[in-house]
């Protein structure tokens, strides 16, 4: 009798560690981190159209990190984070300013070196698309990459920090272009 017994006991066991990980891997999932697909070239050359990424759900945004946002149209967006609560907001000959003090953005040096036809960002103050001169308290401004393609926080306003998901750092597919994010 002890051997029939037996098969039920490892059967249960299976199936308990299953649910387990079933369990865990939905909540890390829900909680802490999210698969997501880029569509679109708006961050090019850092991200293209297809890449899968990560999204760390945990943390708060920081300067020119890549997050995932819920955009006004019910989709998500991938952009990064230009200002912060507070800051001040400049383009001027391609160059950015926060809060006066110029800022060199390595991720855009590619299409810089491409683009011939004018500056790849053209000049603005924050003010010149939201109408204000900071950024609001509990708001983001974003860009794409892509600065002449993208539909940013030019087009669609500062973001809540409610409506951010997390930030992205790392692409894991396709394998050949697998890479963490600078």
């Amino acid at each position: 009798m002890a051997k029939q017994k037996q098969p039920k006991n490892e059967l249960w066991e299976w199936i308990k560690a299953l649910l387990i990980a079933v369990a865990l891997a939905g909540v890390l999932r829900y909680f802490l981190f999210a698969p997501i697909v880029v569509d679109g070239s708006s961050m090019m050359p850092t991200l293209k159209n297809g890449d899968r990424m990560i999204v760390n759900k945990l943390g708060t945004p920081k300067r020119f990190d890549v997050v995932v946002f819920h955009a006004p149209e019910g989709k998500d967006y991938i952009k990064r984070v230009i200002g912060l609560p507070g800051d001040h907001i400049a383009y001027k000959n391609d160059v950015l300013y926060i809060n006066g003090k110029a800022y060199k953005e390595p991720y855009l040096d590619k299409y810089k070196k491409v683009v011939v036809d004018g500056p790849l960002t053209e000049d603005f103050t924050l003010k010149d698309y939201i109408g204000r001169d900071t950024v609001p308290k509990g708001q983001i401004f974003v860009m794409g990459d892509n600065r002449r393609y993208s539909k940013d926080s030019r087009q669609i306003g500062t973001i809540p920090l409610k409506k951010v998901v997390g930030d992205t750092k790392f692409v894991y597919w396709p394998l050949k272009d697998a890479h963490i994010l600078k």
